[in-house]
């Protein structure tokens, strides 16, 4: 398998780009209401990620190019605010459940720079442009070890910001980042996943200087990466070298392939539970979206359709 022929990754100007559809369904529910959002989705176009909710496992946050999706339940998904942005870069405070970032592109077009919400994405507010801004960043990974501690991946080079996204520095510009990994425990290192070969870099000096994780992940495309944070030597991967999904029980040394194959699609995005330690959840290039509850070992879709 070859990830060059399912991924579109593009460096620079260009990023990963996922369609799918989801079935209409009127809107019946308000702002503030317990579905997170005030319309009910009929399409998510250009998925940019996958997370949950730092108090509700029920909730899953998708952000897209049309602005911020949530999935309650696994079956009520609904916009998230009014704000229809592409939202490229996208984190959650890992201890704050008001509190979002984001970075990408306003829907009037340009670069929305680095932005914070303080109500749970309903409505944001830019923060800095950061370093030759503003920015767009195409990864971004905040450090749950210091919510503090962000870095953004903007025109082939790592910036890094040390005071919540206020002020930014260029660390690195050797490194092309399809995504970026903060350690859970460990705020000096942050992890890459790459489209040119080098499989998984890591830095342990806080973006400075990297090395390769893993020579198994080497010569390869490697679409996502995810380290669970209640755990942080079982990590997981999508390696155009291992053929699929891959995991890790010692801090991403040795890698062992996941049997399923998601029907043949890319996984672009994978979201661990911290309420719950066994449940992951990922989406694929197609906006599949699966499960696992035994932390990876099999894995169920999630039907989105007829459950609105």
């Amino acid at each position: 398998m070859k990830l060059s022929n399912k991924i579109p990754i593009i460096v620079g100007i260009t990023v990963v780009a996922v369609l799918a559809y989801l079935l209409w369904s009127s809107p019946n529910e308000k702002p503030g209401t317990t579905s997170m959002g005030n319309e009910q989705v009929h399409e998510i176009t250009h998925a940019h990620g996958l997370v949950v909710s730092v108090e509700n496992s029920n909730i899953l946050y998708i952000p897209t190019h049309h602005g911020l999706v949530s999935l309650t339940n696994e079956k009520e998904m609904y916009q998230v605010g009014n704000v229809r942005d592409d939202l490229m870069g996208f984190s959650l405070h890992p201890s704050n459940p008001n509190i979002f970032f984001s970075s990408g592109h306003p829907a009037r077009g340009g670069n929305s720079g680095f932005q914070k919400s303080e109500d749970k994405g309903i409505t944001w507010k830019k923060v800095s442009n950061g370093v030759s801004g503003p920015v767009d960043f195409h990864a971004m990974t905040v450090s749950p070890a210091n919510p503090d501690l962000i870095y953004g991946w903007y025109q082939g080079g790592i910036q890094r910001s040390t005071d919540g996204g206020k002020n930014w520095e260029v660390v690195s510009g050797e490194v092309l980042a399809i995504q970026l990994a903060a350690d859970p425990k460990d705020e000096n290192i942050v992890y890459a996943s790459t489209p040119n070969g080098k499989g998984v870099l890591i830095s342990r000096d806080k973006g400075v200087t990297w090395s390769s994780l893993s020579q198994e992940l080497e010569d390869g495309q490697v679409a996502t990466i995810a380290i669970d944070p209640n755990d942080i030597n079982t990590m997981f991967v999508f390696s155009e070298k291992l053929g699929g999904l891959g995991k890790s029980t010692d801090a991403g040394k040795t890698w062992q392939k996941v049997s399923t194959n998601f029907n043949g699609e890319t996984v672009l995005y994978i979201a661990f539970d911290n309420k719950k330690p066994e449940a992951i959840y990922l989406l694929t290039h197609k906006n599949t979206l699966y499960k696992s509850t035994d932390k990876g070992v099999t894995w169920i879709q999630i039907n989105l359709q007829h459950q609105t």
